[in-house]
């Protein structure tokens, strides 16, 4: 993952490369919900599968940001940051929950304790959230009806810029790429778990 002084670490090239290979494969796999997620036949039931995934990312990015402002480290940009973010989050969870209609999984478990105590590894960890959530949307996104895929475009465009906005906070390039490379949902699933953010 990006540090806040810019660095990679070598976990984070080691998944930036998987998932890199696994959109090179081409035809993306979820394991989600007990089936699996056919990039070629857009469906409801596979709008129900991805949007579950989506759910779970924002919902773990919207715990992160509030028991960031519960722990009280945050200070200047970064609060300010953490609060805008948090209350984004909130109503990207109610838009996905209310596009489920009822057909949503269990929230996540994820303890946030280390990774909010300090701003320095609340930034490591924002950026980790906020590109895997990007990475997700952007290797799904056109596995989902019509429909639904303008349902989440707008929520796709805030987290872009949200990504974009801690990682100039954290004094990292913003805009690293021409194009953000998509990962497969399970292998974002797997990296936070390995980054200890999602259990």
């Amino acid at each position: 993952m990006d540090g806040c002084d810019g660095r990679v670490t070598r976990g984070g090239m080691v998944r930036m490369a998987a998932g890199a290979g696994a959109a090179l494969a081409g035809g993306a796999a979820l394991a989600s919900r007990g089936g699996s997620v056919s990039e070629a036949a857009p469906s409801a039931a596979q709008d129900a599968r991805l949007l579950n995934v989506f759910l779970l990312l924002e919902r773990l990015q919207q715990r992160f940001y509030a028991g960031a402002l519960e722990r009280g480290r945050l200070r200047g940009e970064l609060l300010a940051f953490a609060g805008a973010t948090e209350r984004q989050e909130a109503a990207h969870v109610r838009r996905l929950t209310e596009r489920l209609a009822g057909d949503v999984d269990p929230a996540p478990d994820a303890d946030f304790t280390a990774v909010t105590s300090s701003s320095e590894r609340f930034g490591d960890a924002a950026i980790a959230l906020e590109e895997a959530t990007l990475a997700a949307y952007i290797a799904h996104g056109a596995a989902l009806t019509r429909e639904t895929v303008a349902a989440i475009v707008p929520i796709v465009s805030v987290e872009a810029r949200q990504a974009a906005w801690i990682r100039d906070l954290a004094g990292v390039d913003p805009a690293p790429r021409a194009a953000d490379p998509p990962r497969d949902a399970q292998d974002v699933l797997d990296g936070l778990r390995a980054d200890g953010l999602l259990r």
